[in-house]
């Protein structure tokens, strides 16, 4: 079990899927939602946790004030932990994906605020950056992108359109950040 941090269900504990999933630390959730929270993104913001594993990350956006949540998880078992976790807390505006992050991003509706990416390690560099590069149009202004990785996996390949803005390193996690450019 690990919980949701802050907000409406901070406290709270959710499930995590019996094996196949990292999920991200309190701790690094904290700083990583403080930082959003600080660039005041996540109040009414439509948010796609893509590889949501538990999802924890965007049942945590959720509860911070998030106004749509996405959990994409191709895994159906990881999708079902979703799907309870969601129900369990009883957030608004939160559904599961049970679908490939690139078939999901094939037929996403955009604009979407925030992107937080949390792949499996086995995940390999070229999906990642394909899917980042599916994104792009779908980004709203201002919107915010966050890759989180082992601090063994290279900095993700950022396509057109986006460019990083910052780097964070906890212990073995580093969270990568990036908005859209205003070319």
């Amino acid at each position: 079990m690990t919980r949701i941090v802050a907000g409406v269900a901070g406290g709270r504990t959710i499930e995590v899927p019996a094996s196949g999933t990292r999920p991200t630390s309190e701790r690094v959730r904290e700083a990583l939602f403080s930082r959003l929270d600080h660039a005041d993104v996540l109040d009414g913001a439509t948010v796609w946790d893509l590889y949501a594993g538990s999802g924890a990350l965007g049942l945590e956006a959720a509860s911070r004030g998030a106004a749509e949540v996405v959990l994409v998880e191709a895994r159906r078992a990881a999708a079902d932990v979703c799907r309870r976790n969601a129900a369990r807390l009883g957030l608004a505006g939160v559904r599961t994906v049970q679908q490939r992050v690139a078939a999901f991003l094939e037929r996403a509706r955009g604009p979407v605020d925030v992107v937080l990416a949390d792949p499996p390690y086995d995940v390999g560099e070229g999906e990642l950056a394909a899917a980042l590069a599916a994104v792009v149009p779908h980004l709203a202004p201002g919107a915010v992108v966050v890759v989180e990785r082992t601090s063994r996996s290279p900095e993700p390949a950022w396509p057109a359109g986006v460019v990083r803005t910052g780097e964070k390193r906890y212990g073995e996690t580093v969270l990568w950040f990036a908005e859209p450019t205003t070319a």
